[in-house]
């Protein structure tokens, strides 16, 4: 279970905004509706090497990376794997919120870093209060979801062409 970290509201909306506009899952938002997420935003720091979840966490917010890197790596048969990096303006665990499914990785900070958040709770509070937002936010969820989906297959499809040569011709 991940370490329960001191969460901040932020402040600063004019050095947020412009990260949030760069992000796929907030395509598409007019201003207010990016004001709104902004209201939601919470923020933590981790230190180089500490966790921010580990493989098998239960999902608690979408994540944007402020400052700093994370890695997500996956234990597999006890060897840990990179699978991807995470620099600002980087946005991760969303499909693991939307899901509600365990982390299928680890993000580890790759040095120190600040990670901005949506809650899981105040996202799907939208579903009451702002339902436009909602099904907005949900769209470009689910079309982040296919385009990483996507780029995952045309991934495996070259390993699998490369380790069987002539097989697939």
């Amino acid at each position: 279970m991940a370490i329960e970290k001191y969460r901040l509201p932020l402040l600063e909306v004019e050095t947020v905004l412009p990260i949030l506009n760069r992000i796929s899952i907030f395509g598409g938002l007019d201003d207010a509706q990016l004001f709104t997420v902004f209201r939601m935003l919470e923020t933590e720091h981790y230190r180089k090497g500490e966790f921010v979840f580990r493989q098998g966490d239960p999902p608690d917010h979408i994540r944007i990376v402020r400052s700093g890197r994370v890695r997500i790596v996956e234990n597999v048969g006890g060897t840990p794997m990179e699978l991807i990096e995470f620099d600002t303006g980087d946005c991760f665990g969303e499909t693991s919120v939307i899901a509600i499914q365990v982390h299928t990785a680890g993000a580890l900070a790759v040095e120190d870093t600040e990670l901005m958040m949506i809650p899981r709770e105040k996202l799907f509070a939208l579903y009451d209060t702002d339902p436009k937002l909602f099904g907005m936010l949900m769209l470009n969820i689910a079309r982040e979801a296919c385009r990483r989906l996507n780029k995952t297959e045309e991934i495996m499809l070259h390993y699998a062409l490369s380790a069987k040569p002539g097989k697939w011709e």
